[in-house]
């Protein structure tokens, strides 16, 4: 019986076991993109069980499951998809591309993060719309996309070097530029131009913004601190394209447009315009009761002072000088071919890319040619080396506009009289003007800066046989030559009278960085660990020289061989090295609650060595409370989490060997060199420090229709280096010292709202809103104790309880109507009042250059492959102060016989009970009168850009060999909005907040097309 009871229990297991198998059967298919293209490496996982496999290189997969069971496949980048399993044994499928997936992983240079896990404050900006601004650097794409973010365009001419302001001004005179990161590494990122009195050249400008992935902006101690004591002023982080393995993809970029200047700028006086104010002068200074009196009295005691006579006699022809020095429709144009590939154990990216663009004013043009090569190889199976490369060469035709340089071709319209004319009658240039003929000028002289610049990113990961433990290490070289040669020829201008001038200078530098790290990730049920351990040398060398010389024997020589005197030669040597360790820390439960730490110890040779290292240093902690299980099922909050973080950054960013007592050894005595003291050397300087708390919230509602973030911060910056006036006993007049503080603070919010998401019709706004409240604490005192001001010019002052760099100048009480003279109040507002200047003591404004609140504006619509996307971007309460109102916005000689005025000139003041801002016209030269008249509220809003477009259907791509195809017109500062009215030139002014005569800003349009193969 017993034997029959097991024979019947071993037949009836076999019975199961048989069924069971008989259910189970291999599902195969394949995994693809969009685009068809096949998907390596997907997760396919049966649902609810570790059983699960991946895709092969071509995107095929084969999984045991059985009838009824859920495939669910998942792929970093696409949304996750699952497939229910029925009779059927293939089941192909398409992954989506999840915009929102794609956001989750944060690149922030040494580390990348998912979003969720990130306990400080960043902002990702993807490749797209980076290509929104089609401008040769690419950090003009950034304006108006990061809150808080504030940049601004100090010339409008291609290539020139953009001022960016992350949450204010951290530092009084040391740097407050913040650090560029490529791929992992910092790097070097200056006006590399060759002369000051020059256009800038940004080293940015080497770069395609085809070949960038994103570009991420670090804001907070959190995600600052591991940079360490350059942290402080913020960082932004550019990560170039890589490879991906699958069949080869070639994607080519093209467009063609024009340009023209954003805003028209001040209308200047007409020759017959000029004349009147001329001759009231001579009757408001010299008592004469008519014009005709006026110019009897000129013809009697001045002869033809003003040059009206002769022009009269020549029937009047005005110059017309704005019009003649304008390229109108001046070519912008950007082609670039990439291709993308590989294979299981190798990936590239290469690409070929051309950029030109003309400037909107007559001798300037910007040229560049880029490449890239970027590929990575698996060297064996734990083994993996990767490479990216980037090589350019870009050239820049600059102009003079430095400063106020009247052989500038955009300065004409101010400096050149519009009674002389630009051609003679046989159409050539007219080489008797009162100022050089800038046309002439522009045709014969030369401003030139050649860029070649190599950048290499290498490494090797080694996968360790630890599990989860990785070892990495990088080389990486930023390698730039650059020459600049400028001429001013012999026969007119600033070389005439040494019958001609040239100067050149070459300039090698090299930065390379070391890098070595180790990864660790521990999980053990829902405890997460993540440690990095990094060690990094950077170094920077800088070969420079330079030679200049004079008395070119003929035209069209313009090489120092052919100079007859040589007037000078320069050569100069410069590095500097900065080595750190670093170690970071991240834990999460469950995906829940975050806890992140970084500590960087980084010692810099710009101090002494006994105060080379410092410790810099970051704390931070997030909740993501839409994981808790009172959320679950929730469909209203889909994300809402809390964030924290508070932590030490520095800024070491001033001039080299300021510790040191320095001798230079440029001397000539009698031909014989010396020696002098060159500085006074301070062993005890080190880092700025600065201590930044930041908290916030971000959300995503109604299944993240709604998304955004609010955030507050604030941030001291203590230990100043400052440079404090010295008595001159000393034998110097000033020295760098560790003293002062000033704070930042502020409020930041982003928000975006999708109105419409449907198969066929998309509809989406956002923005996002940045305020900077900012106040100096603390400045040097003298021997006494009493505060010593920090001056940034002679109108821009810091002190205790100001703003920094306040504006600081005599205030303006208006027009006298009765005399018409300019009147000022003796000590601020509400002061007595005075017609003299020198009795006007200075004051602070309550205002500086740095807007106190910025924001950006976007919008998105398509239909059926139709779209349409435009950006906006606003600054304001800020004050801007117009840097050259004395030659050329008061009626004087300056205006009126000279150079030349604003149109609003002609709105002066004229008898007793006029009401105006322009003082009557006079006969003479005015003395600068710096004060509140000329400093104008600095707001403005500008639509950045507006792109239209079509994407192509795919059975119409298909159907020519392509994946995909896009067709667009593409517009770029096409409005501005000023909110002052007596502010007349572009709102857009660099750092220092005054108004320059460079180039403005410009506006293009242009017509471009996105292929993929």
């Amino acid at each position: 019986m017993k034997k029959r009871l097991n024979g019947f229990l071993t037949l009836l297991l076999v019975l199961v076991v048989q069924i069971g198998f008989a259910q189970e059967k291999t599902v195969t298919g394949t995994v693809v993109d969009e685009e068809g293209l096949p998907l390596p490496g997907v997760n396919v996982i049966e649902k609810g069980t570790s059983n699960g496999a991946q895709t092969d290189f071509d995107g095929n997969y084969a999984i045991s499951v059985a009838s009824g069971d859920v495939i669910v496949f998942s792929y970093v980048g696409f949304a996750t998809q699952q497939v229910t399993v029925g009779a059927a044994d293939t089941y192909n499928v398409t992954l989506k591309t999840d915009a929102g997936a794609l956001e989750e992983v944060v690149v922030m240079g040494y580390v990348s993060k998912k979003r969720e896990d990130m306990t400080g404050s960043a902002v990702q900006i993807d490749s797209e719309a980076l290509q929104q601004t089609p401008m040769a650097t690419v950090d003009q794409a950034l304006q108006g996309k990061v809150s808080g973010l504030q940049i601004s365009t100090s010339s409008g001419t291609p290539g020139s070097v953009q001022d960016i302001r992350i949450r204010g001004i951290s530092s009084i005179n040391a740097g407050n530029e913040p650090l560029y990161v490529i791929d992992g590494v910092p790097i070097i990122n200056t006006n590399v131009g060759g002369s000051s009195a020059t256009s800038s050249l940004s080293s940015l400008a080497s770069l395609n913004s085809n070949d960038i992935a994103s570009i991420t902006v670090l804001k907070d101690a959190s995600a600052t601190a591991s940079y360490g004591a350059r942290g402080a002023n913020g960082v932004i982080v550019i990560q170039t394209k890589s490879g991906k393995a699958g069949k080869t993809s070639i994607n080519v970029s093209s467009y063609y447009g024009f340009a023209n200047n954003a805003i028209d700028g001040p209308d200047m006086l007409t020759g017959a315009e000029r004349e009147i104010l001329y001759y009231e002068g001579i009757m408001n200074t010299f008592g004469v009761g008519s014009m005709d009196e006026a110019k009897a009295f000129e013809a009697a005691n001045l002869g033809d002072y003003g040059g009206y006579v002769a022009w009269n006699a020549a029937g009047r022809p005005e110059g017309n000088w704005d019009e003649v020095i304008k390229n109108n429709d001046a070519p912008l144009q950007e082609h670039t071919i990439s291709a993308t590939g590989g294979t299981e154990d190798h990936s590239f990216y290469a690409s070929l890319g051309y950029f030109d663009q003309e400037a909107t004013v007559i001798g300037s043009e910007f040229e560049r040619i880029s490449g890239s090569l970027n590929f990575t190889k698996n060297l064996s199976d734990n083994l993996e080396f990767s490479s990216s490369n980037t090589g350019s060469h870009t050239f820049q035709d600059g102009l003079l506009e430095g400063s106020a340089y009247f052989s500038s071709p955009f300065t004409a319209r101010y400096f050149m009289s519009p009674i002389d004319i630009p051609y003679n009658e046989d159409g050539s240039f007219n080489l008797n003007t009162g100022i050089p003929n800038p046309l002439y000028i522009a045709e014969n002289d030369i401003d030139q800066s050649k860029l070649t610049r190599i950048l290499s990113n290498n490494s090797v990961n080694w996968r360790t046989p630890i599990e989860n433990l990785s070892f990495t290490s990088r080389f990486s070289l930023d390698y730039q030559v650059y020459n600049y040669k400028t001429y001013n020829n012999r026969q007119l201008g600033d070389g005439d009278d040494t019958n001609g001038y040239a100067f050149f200078a070459s300039r090698n530098t090299v930065t390379y960085v070391f890098q070595n790290s180790i990864d660790y990730l521990l999980s053990f049920g829902d405890h997460n660990f993540d440690f990095k351990a990094l060690q990094e040398f950077q170094k920077y060398r800088r070969n420079y020289m330079s030679a200049e010389g004079d008395q070119f024997v003929a035209d069209g020589l313009s090489n120092l061989a052919s100079a007859g005197n040589p007037t000078g030669v320069n050569s100069e040597f410069t590095d500097w090295a900065v080595a750190s360790y670093l170690g970071t820390a991240s834990y999460n439960f469950d995906s829940r609650y975050i806890l992140n730490g970084t500590y960087r110890r980084e010692g810099n040779s710009r101090f002494a060595e006994q105060n080379r290292w410092g410790d810099f240093w970051s704390v931070g902690a997030a909740w993501n409370i839409h994981r808790e299980d009172f959320l679950a099922g929730n469909d209203f909050i889909n994300n809402l989490k809390l964030r924290a973080s508070y932590g030490k950054t520095g800024n070491a960013d001033i001039g080299l060997n300021q510790y040191q007592v320095l001798f230079n050894y440029d001397s000539d005595y009698a031909g014989t060199g010396g020696a002098y003291p060159a500085g006074y050397g301070n062993e005890d300087l080190t880092w700025e420090t600065s201590y930044t708390f930041d908290a916030g919230i971000e959300f995503g509602l109604w299944q993240n229709r709604l998304t955004g973030s609010l955030a507050y911060y604030r941030r001291e910056s203590q230990d100043l280096l400052l440079n404090v006036p010295l008595s001159f006993t000393t034998g110097f007049d000033s020295q760098f010292r560790n003293i002062g503080s000033m704070e930042n603070k502020g409020f930041e919010a982003e928000l975006d709202f999708e109105v419409v998401r449907s198969d066929d019709f998309n509809m989406s706004i956002g923005g996002n809103v940045g305020t900077v409240d900012n106040e100096v604490l603390e400045v040097a005192q003298d021997a006494n104790g009493n505060e010593i001001a920090v001056t940034n010019g002679s109108y821009q002052r810091s002190a205790k309880g100001t703003l920094v760099n306040e504006w600081f100048l005599p205030t303006w009480a208006g027009v006298d109507p009765e005399t018409g003279v300019d009147t000022y109040y003796t000590d601020g507002v509400g002061s007595e009042t005075t017609t003299s200047y020198t009795q006007a003591k200075r004051v602070y404004q309550g205002s500086s250059a740095l807007p106190s609140i910025t924001a950006g504006l976007n919008f998105h619509v398509d239909f059926k492959g139709f779209f349409l996307d435009a950006s906006g971007y606003y600054a304001g309460g800020h004050q801007v102060y117009e840097s050259w109102h004395r030659y050329i916005n008061q009626p004087n000689l300056f205006a009126t016989a000279f150079y030349n005025g604003y149109d609003s000139l002609m709105d002066r003041w004229q008898q007793p009970g006029d009401q105006t801002r322009v003082t009557k016209s006079v006969f003479g030269g005015q003395p600068w009168t710096y004060n509140s008249k000329y400093l104008y509220d600095g707001d403005f809003f500008r639509l950045r850009n507006v792109t239209f477009g079509y994407d192509f259907n795919p059975a119409v791509t298909e159907a020519v060999g392509m994946s995909s195809a896009r067709i667009f017109v593409r517009g770029t500062n096409l409005y501005t909005w000023v909110k002052d009215d007596n502010l007349q030139h572009d709102p857009e002014v660099d750092a220092s907040g005054f108004t320059s005569i460079a180039t403005p800003p410009v506006k293009s349009v242009v017509l471009g097309v996105n292929l993929k193969f």
